[in-house]
């Protein structure tokens, strides 16, 4: 049985945006490697735009996920590496049309002087329960 618990504020935490402070979970996990803004022929997506950048990684956690029996709504956990936080509001733009806004998973957020390749603006990891 899977058993998922969201604390997205608990007493005496700091406000939270999208995201939940703590999330507990039972179940078989799914870790999701880095993903980056690359379409599934190898080109980049949205060269000079975070926001479209931030929905391709998605939209590629989404096809990571499902091969493994997930979808987004299973998420526990995301771990996003921006190379700039001027794009901060795009990622969350984005991430907001894919995540449950009702029970967001945990996040982290990093700041990283680059990527993989410099047109990369974000890169996301992410960790699943699969469903029953």
């Amino acid at each position: 049985m899977i058993v998922q618990r969201h604390y997205g504020r608990p007493e005496g935490s700091p406000p939270t945006n999208g995201y939940s402070h703590a999330v507990a979970f039972t179940g078989p996990t799914v870790v999701v490697s880095g993903q980056v803004p690359l379409d599934a022929e190898g080109r980049l997506v949205g060269e000079d735009d975070a926001l479209e950048q931030t929905r391709q990684v998605f939209r590629n956690i989404t096809t990571a996920l499902a091969a493994a029996g997930a979808t987004m709504s299973d998420v526990v956990k995301l771990t996003i590496f921006l190379t700039s936080l001027a794009d901060l509001p795009a990622f969350r733009t984005a991430r907001d049309e894919f995540i449950d806004l009702a029970n967001p998973p945990a996040s982290s957020l990093v700041q990283v002087a680059g990527l993989v390749s410099p047109d990369f603006r974000v890169e996301i990891e992410a960790l699943a329960v699969l469903p029953a």
